[in-house]
């Protein structure tokens, strides 16, 4: 069976007791408490944002070509291979931009660039 992929990058919540049976009663304790989250680091939100490309298009990753931090949350720049190609040299690679919340849920991506390896911009 399949991982099931969280876009909480699998940190639990500070205020979630272990596992417990559901309870109305239960419902009522927490019902008044806001959610809190750990935010993530810049390394965290690297490695996120590439686990995350490389779950939702299936490509291999070359790696973490950017990382900004933004009001809400964090834009990673990833590159992937989009096509194995030989020689190597004229693989087909995108390059993905992963918006992150604070917390490394994901909240989308899109690709910004597609381009043979080695013919990438100057300057």
């Amino acid at each position: 069976m399949a991982e099931r992929i969280r876009g909480d990058g699998g940190r639990a919540r500070r205020n979630e007791p272990a596992e417990q049976p559901y309870d109305d009663e239960y419902d009522d304790e927490y019902e008044d408490e806001e959610e809190e989250y750990e935010p993530i680091s810049a390394a965290e939100a690297a490695r996120e944002g590439l686990r995350q490309i490389v779950a939702l298009t299936g490509r291999d990753a070359v790696g973490t070509t950017s990382l900004k931090s933004v009001r809400d949350g964090w834009l990673v720049g990833v590159e992937v291979i989009e096509d194995h190609r030989i020689p190597a040299s004229t693989d087909l690679l995108g390059l993905y931009e992963v918006e992150l919340d604070l917390e490394g849920g994901l909240l989308g991506y899109r690709r910004v660039r597609r381009y043979q390896r080695g013919k990438g911009e100057v300057g």
